[in-house]
């Protein structure tokens, strides 16, 4: 119970600073990026850090860094297609949720690959 309260105040606390980062920046399209991902990762390292150790928060990292590789190639696959041939954001989404998948498992074994 200690730690889900722990969890919601770092939470509460990061997203309210992000959300000010938000509001302070221009355009306001960047509110996105200083929304809940980055304060939600932050209060997670924190308790994995106290409950797990260093080095497990560290395959953590890694695990959120390749996630986030994934999702820029998603992202710019999906901004390429919505622009170039005006495809609903649905459809879109929808269509490219197996290459983010596959990249971010691609990513993911390489790196095993790589430890072996």
């Amino acid at each position: 119970m200690l730690q889900i309260l722990f969890r919601f105040l770092i939470g509460g606390a990061v997203v309210s600073s992000f959300a000010l980062l938000g509001e302070i920046f221009r355009p306001k399209s960047f509110a996105g990026l200083f929304g809940a991902s980055p304060s939600i990762a932050l209060a997670t390292f924190s308790i994995t850090i106290l409950t797990h150790g260093h080095a497990y928060a560290a395959i953590e990292a890694r695990s959120m860094i390749l996630g986030a590789a994934a999702f820029l190639i998603y992202a710019g696959a999906a901004s390429f297609m919505l622009l170039k041939f005006k495809i609903h954001a649905l459809t879109t989404a929808l269509l490219l949720m197996p290459v983010w998948f596959g990249v971010a498992f691609g990513l993911w074994a390489l790196l095993l690959r790589g430890a072996a």
